[in-house]
C-alpha cells in the first residue's frame, strides 16, 4: 500500500503537465452560455472553414436544435454543400485535392478543442503573419510552417510579426504567460482588431461546443438543480422552525 501511495505521488506532476495543455500566447474565456456567440461562431465556421474542414461527428440538426437555429435558416444559409439537415458536416473539398494543393488534407475539427484546448484555437486564429518564405505567403506563431492559408484575412487583414516579449504580457489582457506576440497591421481587413478578436472568440466558442455539445445540457441541468436545492433548503429551514417552535 505504501508503494502505491508513493507511485501516485510521483505521478501527480505528470498529470498536472498533461492537464496544462500546450503553451500558447493568447487566452480565451469560453462562454457556452452566450447563445448569440455560438450562433455567430456557427455562421463563421460554415462560411469560412467548412470548405476545407469537416465536423464528421456533428450533425447539422444537432446544431440547429442546440443553438435554436430554425431548420429553414440552417438549410438555406448554413448548409453550403449538398448535405441535408440530418447529415454530418463534411468539408466541400476532397481530401485528394487538399493533399495536392496544401501538402496534406485539412484535419477534422470536431475534437480539436478537446485535444488542444480553447486557448490554442484562439491563439491560432489570431496568430497569422506575413512570411514570404511560405507558399501561402503567411505563417503562424502557434503552428510554425502551417500549410493553412490565412482564410480569415479578409476579416483580419494582414499583419507582420514584430517581436515576442518574454514573460507576462502587460497589454490588453489577452496575452498568456509566455509573452504576447507583437504584430503590425500592414493591410486592414473588414474588421478592426477588437472586432476580429470578438469574431475569433465566437468561432472558438463554437468549436468548444462542437467538441462536447452535451455541456449545454449539463449547464442547463446544473442551474435547475441549484435552484431546486436553494428552494428545498428554504422549505426545510421553514419546516424546521415550525416543528421546533414549541420546543424553544
Amino acid at each position: 500500500m505504501r508503494q502505491l501511495f508513493i507511485a501516485l505521488f510521483l505521478m501527480m506532476p505528470l498529470a498536472a503537465m498533461a492537464a496544462g495543455g500546450e503553451s500558447v500566447p493568447f487566452h480565451h474565456e469560453t462562454n457556452l452560455g452566450n447563445q448569440a456567440s455560438l450562433q455567430r461562431g456557427a455562421k463563421m465556421f460554415m462560411n469560412y472553414c467548412s470548405g476545407c474542414h469537416s465536423l464528421q461527428y456533428m450533425r447539422y440538426q444537432r446544431i440547429s436544435e442546440d443553438l435554436e437555429i430554425p431548420e429553414e435558416v440552417m438549410e438555406n444559409n448554413l448548409i453550403l454543400t449538398r448535405g441535408k439537415i440530418h447529415d454530418t458536416i463534411q468539408g466541400t473539398m476532397s481530401k485528394e485535392n487538399a493533399a495536392e494543393w496544401f501538402g496534406k488534407a485539412p484535419p477534422d475539427l470536431t475534437l480539436t478543442a478537446r485535444e488542444r484546448g480553447a486557448d490554442w484555437i484562439y491563439s491560432f486564429l489570431l496568430g497569422f503573419y506575413l512570411d514570404d518564405s511560405r507558399p501561402s505567403g503567411v505563417n503562424n506563431v502557434v503552428m510554425s510552417n502551417t500549410a493553412m492559408p490565412a482564410v480569415l484575412a479578409s476579416l483580419q487583414g494582414f499583419q507582420a510579426l514584430k517581436h515576442e516579449e518574454a514573460g507576462e504580457s502587460g497589454g490588453d489582457g489577452h496575452g498568456g504567460g509566455h509573452g504576447e506576440p507583437q504584430f503590425e497591421l500592414v493591410q486592414e481587413g473588414q474588421l478592426n482588431p477588437a472586432e476580429y478578436r470578438a469574431a475569433a472568440a465566437d468561432l472558438t466558442n463554437f468549436l468548444v461546443y462542437v467538441g462536447e455539445p452535451v455541456k449545454l445540457v449539463r449547464y442547463s441541468l446544473g442551474f435547475k438543480v441549484i435552484v431546486f436545492l436553494l428552494l428545498f433548503t428554504a422549505l426545510a429551514y421553514m419546516l424546521k422552525k415550525e416543528f421546533w417552535r414549541d420546543v424553544h
